[in-house]
């Protein structure tokens, strides 16, 4: 082997070590995501990262009722005959997570990580619905709420 290969190779080698360098520091800075929710109904689905929190620290109450604002929230319709399946990752269910409708507790507290409810409750004003659309969020943990995932549902009649 000449010299002007072996220096070639070493080259190479430098630009190859440089650039899993450079692809190692910029997946370092970037940020965790946090753990997912999902909501299902029927064959349709749609998931979403914490709208707040989702990452170990308890939310300041205010945090919270701001969370419950949020504008970018993702929805999905809901026939009131289907059932409603909602599922989260382990570190959710892991901490305990209630299921809120409009801000209020519809569930206990599981730790699950799935769990049904008929999707007539979210249209009926005995649990507190109003018109044709429902804001559910998921609360992660029990006392130090941690997390909150919201959507919301339209009703599909």
């Amino acid at each position: 082997m000449n010299t002007l290969q072996s220096v070639v190779r070493r080259r190479r080698a430098v630009a190859v070590a440089g650039v899993v360098s450079a692809g190692l520091l910029v997946l370092s800075a970037c940020d965790k995501p946090t753990p997912m929710a999902t909501v299902t109904v029927g064959s349709n689905s749609v998931n979403s990262e914490a709208t707040c929190g989702g990452e170990g620290d308890a939310l300041k109450p205010s945090d919270l009722a701001g969370c419950l604002k949020d504008k970018g929230i993702k929805s999905i319709s809901v026939d009131p005959d289907e059932t409603v399946r909602f599922g989260v990752d382990p570190e959710i269910a892991d901490e305990g997570w209630t299921i809120l409708m409009n801000g209020q507790p519809l569930t206990d507290s599981s730790t699950k990580t799935y769990r049904t409810i008929p999707g007539s409750v979210f249209f009926n004003a005995q649990y507190g619905a109003q018109g044709n659309s429902t804001l559910v969020s998921i609360k992660e943990g029990d006392k130090d709420p941690s997390g909150l995932w919201n959507f919301k549902l339209k009703k599909d009649a």
